[in-house]
């Protein structure tokens, strides 16, 4: 899960509810990204991410990530995670 780059406070000084973003790692199946959309208050987003892994090490890539409240994101992340690892099982 990573911060958000929304502040707590915005330009008028009210205080709202800060916003987190949950990467989705490449390769998530669209249905699973679908039924996290579905089950819990979070939107799809796209979010510019420097990538450090095989042979794309420091290049910036447009990935999806889910934004919303702490607490929503990380229900999606816990299912997320357990759904990749039922749809890894199967295979």
């Amino acid at each position: 899960m990573v911060d958000s780059p929304g502040s707590k406070k915005n330009d008028t000084g009210e205080t709202r509810e800060e916003l987190f973003d949950l990467l989705v790692p490449p390769g998530v199946p669209r249905t699973i990204i679908g039924e996290i959309l579905k089950q819990f208050d979070v939107k799809l987003i796209e979010r510019k991410q420097r990538l450090h892994f095989a042979n794309m090490d420091g290049d910036e890539r447009e990935i999806l990530a889910f934004r919303g409240t702490r607490d929503a994101v990380e229900k999606a992340q816990e299912f997320m995670f357990a759904e990749l690892k039922k749809f890894i099982d199967e295979k």
